[in-house]
């Protein structure tokens, strides 16, 4: 894919996320991109993601959910404002609320599917339903509310 990722458009001060933060080596720098209306990432869990042998542990499901939906609430916003996601002032959103349903067991060893459908934007806020899926069967849904970034949670900058 020549495009970048929404996460890769975050300044480097607010790219140090677990789940999505590129600066993070530690974390799970996921990458999402439109795909139409929709947004798209994917991900491969490590072995050690486990819930039990061959299962992805749930916390792991709900933290990409949450990462790729608030990925998508900051595209959306950039997409609503007509502007890129490299313009000035940074639209970065956190988690107001995740709402997570595991529909069946998630298997590790393959390749994860995440979609993103914006609901509603108004405000500062900005509802985004997301599945995950595995092998083409969706394995859990979730919903989260995202907020635009407080001034407080932004480092100042030089």
């Amino acid at each position: 894919m020549t495009e970048k990722a929404f996460q890769d458009h975050y300044p480097e001060d607010l790219s140090h996320c677990y789940g999505c933060g590129r600066m993070n080596e530690k974390g799970h720098q996921i990458k999402s991109y439109w795909d139409g209306e929709e947004s798209v990432a994917t991900y491969r869990p490590e072995p050690y993601h486990t819930a039990i042998p061959g299962f992805v542990y749930g916390g792991l499901i709900a933290s990409l959910i949450d990462c790729h939906s608030t990925g998508t609430a900051s595209a959306a916003a950039y997409r609503q404002e007509g502007r890129g996601m490299d313009t000035e002032p940074t639209l970065r959103y956190v988690t107001g609320s995740l709402k997570v349903d595991y529909l069946r067991p998630t298997p590790l060893g393959v390749d994860l599917e995440l979609r993103g459908k914006v609901k509603e934007i108004k405000g500062k806020k900005v509802v985004v339903e997301s599945t995950l899926s595995a092998e083409g069967q969706v394995c859990a849904r979730g919903e989260v509310v995202a907020v635009r970034m407080p001034e407080s949670m932004i480092p100042k900058r030089g």
